[in-house]
């Protein structure tokens, strides 16, 4: 696990539950390639997303101004994972107020041969991007569009894909976010035949038209659940993401169930 922290916090786990913390990603003051979007020197780095593949770690993160388009999508890869061992592979994608998207909130899709990125934040909402495998940098100059919110100005960001089955299915969290137990935040999910959709929920109701399934919103002590990833682990289906008590900000950790073909968490 990768943590929003100054260069970016590591903790390991042998069973999902119990975590160690083993270091940064960078040491303190050198990810000075990001300080023209954090605004400052050694500032917080955000979402990161670390996938493993053919013996190294691929970690795409971001870089960004809060509430600004002011912001960037860089890639760093390891062989171990661990602090000290990582080595920087450059500015993946960014933009700035001549954009319509925001560049955060990265997540690498692998399908096959074929590499993908997928972001976004507020704005005109969630994009795709063809990666070149070999380099992991965009491919192509081309951008899907593949969800957004189309009244209520409220945020979709945090996107994240996987397959399962003959579907992909395209994760996002909703609404408000990072404010203790007012966050609203939560996650939904729509699906496609297509990795570059389009994407509909369970309603049919299209992600770039404002549709998204709620699988997972504030309950009981939870606040904001949101920030989610999905993987498939050797038991079962996992969704993982951070939400508020009133003691503060936890790691939440649910397992999905899609035997009917939509992920329901349990």
């Amino acid at each position: 696990m990768v943590l929003v922290l100054p260069g970016i916090g590591i903790r390991t786990s042998t069973d999902r539950s119990n975590w160690s913390y083993a270091g940064t990603v960078w040491p303190a003051g050198r990810a000075t390639w990001t300080d023209k979007y954090t605004g400052q020197s050694n500032g917080n780095l955000w979402a990161p997303d670390c996938t493993y593949k053919d013996g190294q770690f691929y970690l795409y993160y971001s870089a960004s101004s809060f509430g600004t388009r002011n912001s960037a999508i860089f890639l760093a890869k390891s062989t171990t994972g661990l602090p000290g061992s990582w080595s920087n592979q450059g500015l993946i994608l960014s933009s700035s107020t001549s954009n319509d998207y925001n560049a955060i909130d990265p997540n690498l899709i692998i399908d096959g041969s074929k590499w993908w990125l997928t972001f976004g934040s507020f704005w005109s909402g969630i994009k795709l991007v063809q990666l070149n495998s070999s380099t992991g940098k965009p491919s192509s100059s081309t951008i899907y569009s593949i969800a957004k919110r189309t009244s209520g100005g409220g945020a979709v960001e945090a996107p994240m894909i996987v397959k399962n089955g003959s579907y992909y299915y395209l994760f996002t969290s909703w609404d408000k976010c990072c404010s203790g137990t007012s966050s609203t935040y939560n996650i939904r999910v729509g699906r496609s035949t297509s990795i570059t959709g389009p994407y509909v929920d369970r309603s049919g109701v299209a992600l770039t038209s404002g549709g998204g399934t709620q699988i997972l919103a504030s309950h009981g002590s939870i606040y904001g659940p949101g920030g989610q990833h999905v993987y498939k682990d050797t038991d079962a289906w996992v969704l993982d993401y951070h939400y508020y008590t009133r003691s503060g900000s936890l790691l939440g950790v649910n397992l999905l169930d899609f035997s009917s073909g939509w992920p329901v968490a349990y």
